[in-house]
């Protein structure tokens, strides 16, 4: 019994360091690339918007969705970016991230023309490899929040991509607790899947043009 104890700890010792680790090379690596204003006039690129639902589960307006939407736009209008990807999950036909998020940039006058949709990113880990290998794209600008950015940019950089993340100033009466807590064991699993699992979308599922 004092055996198995101590073996117990030794793995969740080793488990812990990881998970840290893991944060502090996810974080640390990718810092330098987020940032909440662009850095000056460039050529435009495409802008990466990574899905998530517009609504929470309590049925109210999902904030962080609102506001990947607003700067989207955003970057659009200050011409930024010529075409944006809307990669989110549509595993069911009552659950469409890309098409919310089309309808969503039409209503506010971005041309439908420069939407590009896809509906195969169930994951961030998926949305970034198919960006590069169904639309063609090695440059990006990727919106979505400071927490998530820094996973997005660490799968970025594995597959050679070159990207920045424009992330907005996160609203004091928004609860990021959970999310936060989310986050910080989804950056290890990215590490596994990166460099031990080698995980890849399935890529069954449909572009939407």
């Amino acid at each position: 019994m004092r055996i198995f104890f101590r073996i117990s700890v030794w793995l969740l010792s080793i488990v812990a360091v990881f998970v840290v680790f893991a944060n502090l090379w996810v974080v640390g690596s990718t810092r330098e690339q987020v940032m909440e204003k662009m850095p000056g006039a460039g050529q435009p690129t495409v802008l990466l918007l990574l899905g998530t639902s517009h609504k929470t589960m309590t049925g109210d307006d999902n904030l962080f969705y609102q506001q990947r939407i607003t700067t989207a736009f955003t970057l659009y209008k200050a011409g930024y970016i010529n075409r944006i990807i809307l990669s989110g999950d549509h595993r069911t036909k009552y659950y469409n991230e890309p098409l919310v998020m089309r309808k969503s940039l039409v209503a506010l006058g971005v041309p439908d023309s420069v939407l590009l949709a896809d509906d195969g990113g169930v994951r961030t880990l998926d949305s970034i490899i198919r960006c590069k290998e169904l639309f063609g794209v090695d440059e990006i600008i990727v919106v979505t929040q400071r927490f998530h950015a820094y996973r997005a940019l660490f799968i970025s950089n594995y597959y050679k991509i070159k990207a920045i993340a424009m992330v907005p100033e996160t609203a004091t009466d928004i609860p990021v607790f959970g999310v936060l807590l989310r986050e910080f064991f989804a950056r290890p699993l990215a590490v596994l899947d990166l460099y031990l699992l080698h995980r890849r979308p399935e890529f069954k599922h449909a572009v939407i043009n």
